[in-house]
């Protein structure tokens, strides 16, 4: 089973929604080809009535606790009760992937390059 089956399934089994999309958006980052590793996930649940934001993404989270102990690194939740979904009718798109590790890995070797040149002219 893949990754988003598992989520689809456990989803489906804990929350009953009346939508849910389970969106596999590992290819939008810098990860190997056809791995799943980040998801959107949209969902509508009669058990999301009058339960704050917070507490919707603590049930989903308990409910994929294998999967976030593992293989998933990252999850956009856009938890909703059937009248707010009514309302939004649709979910907000997922922002660009911003390099995660090439920005960071970039921006280290930048750094590195300062200390470097500064270092140099210190001893000149």
């Amino acid at each position: 089973m893949t990754i988003a089956a598992s989520i689809r399934a456990k989803l489906e089994s804990g929350l009953a929604p009346g939508h849910l999309e389970v969106i596999n958006e590992s290819g939008n980052h810098n990860v190997p080809p056809g791995s799943e590793s980040h998801f959107k996930v949209v969902v509508v649940s009669d058990a999301f009535e009058g339960k704050p934001t917070l507490h919707r993404h603590r049930m989903v989270y308990g409910l994929l606790a294998e999967e976030l102990a593992g293989p998933v690194h990252a999850l956009a939740l856009h938890t909703y009760s059937p009248g707010q979904w009514s309302a939004a009718g649709a979910a907000p798109d997922s922002p660009a992937c911003r390099g995660g590790m090439k920005t960071q890995a970039g921006a280290s070797a930048k750094v590195s390059g300062q200390a470097a040149r500064a270092d140099e002219a210190s001893e000149a």
